[in-house]
């Protein structure tokens, strides 16, 4: 190996001292230009939805970290019933009983089709079960406190979007639509073979890792907002959230960027409640946890780029047309 000295790190060190002087030299300056009001209004914002949405992340890994942990895939695979009609309405069920966060979705979906389960059941799985939920629902109904009506709607439509997409799968999809190269194993599983002999050690040691999977993304999506609510001018905001189509478009690529975890991106979309219209933010709330960026770098990871553009199609639309609808009539 070779021997680094102090020579060779001169090229590194010379410009990033250069560096560290301009900025001691501009900082002071620049900070006596900015409103201290701004920077205190980005803290209280971006502390108040972190304190908020932490807890449920932390509920949430702990119970995915006990489905990983108790469940076998054999044995969940034993309870799917053959009619496609019961298999959809018991996929979209199955996240009462299993709250898995999308963060460990997809490992456990591609497991379980591995194993025999059909396609379209799996699928609607992967979009419902991180919204139909009891953590997503406590966490929901405490973001939305004063607006008991989009809870239910939040629930009821991604039920009904992710119903419809298995549906339209069943009947439009009939090759395997997963890569051919599947063979590693995730992180989850080799973290319990290690730690199989003490179990409360595999919980905290699987848990830990979805927090930490999870966390910089809330945290990135904490910041992302709170500078949005802070330095973004308000009538900026109200006019993009008074345009029919712009309010949708805005939030569902605002929830495909921020890549937020069901169980706090609630808190998020609460603060943008005298910006933009309820069914606008519904979009965001079913689009979210159904499809991100970070969920389409694992979607692509696992299966086909063709099948992951044509559900990410089938997502977007269905979820665009139901939000409009039920925001125009429900909300």
């Amino acid at each position: 190996m070779k021997k680094i000295t102090s020579t060779s790190l001169l090229p590194i060190l010379v410009p990033i001292s250069f560096a560290i002087a301009c900025l001691t030299v501009v900082l002071p300056s620049l900070a006596k230009q900015i409103n201290t009001e701004y920077i205190h209004v980005f803290r209280t914002s971006f502390l108040g939805i972190l304190l908020e949405a932490l807890p449920f992340v932390l509920v949430g890994a702990i119970l995915s970290s006990l489905l990983h942990l108790y469940v076998s895939e054999e044995k969940l695979s034993k309870w799917i019933p053959k009619n496609p009609v019961l298999g959809i309405l018991f996929a979209c069920l199955l996240g009462l009983v299993f709250p898995v966060c999308e963060c460990g979705m997809i490992p456990l979906v591609r497991r379980l089709i591995q194993k025999g389960m059909p396609l379209y059941i799996a699928i609607v799985f992967i979009l419902s079960g991180p919204i139909l939920n009891p953590v997503v629902y406590a966490a929901t109904y405490m973001a939305f406190r004063l607006y008991p009506e989009m809870v239910y709607a939040r629930m009821g439509l991604a039920f009904v979007v992710s119903a419809s997409i298995g549906l339209i799968i069943y009947m439009t999809w009939r090759s395997n639509p997963l890569k051919l190269s599947l063979s590693r194993v995730d992180n989850t599983s080799t973290h319990i073979t290690k730690h199989r002999s003490s179990r409360l050690n595999s919980i905290f040691v699987h848990a830990a890792d979805e927090v930490f999977e999870m966390g910089k993304y809330l945290i990135i999506g904490c910041l992302l907002t709170a500078g949005i609510q802070s330095f973004v001018a308000r009538e900026s905001l109200t006019a993009i959230g008074a345009g029919h189509v712009s309010s949708y478009v805005f939030m569902m690529g605002f929830a495909f960027v921020l890549s937020l975890c069901s169980t706090s991106d609630a808190f998020v979309a609460s603060t943008f409640l005298n910006s933009f219209s309820s069914g606008s933010l519904l979009a965001f709330l079913v689009l979210g946890p159904m499809l991100d960026f970070k969920n389409m770098l694992m979607l692509l990871s696992v299966f086909k780029t063709k099948f992951v553009f044509y559900l990410a199609f089938l997502i977007c639309a269905i979820v665009f047309i139901g939000a409009v609808l039920t925001g125009g009539i429900v909300l």
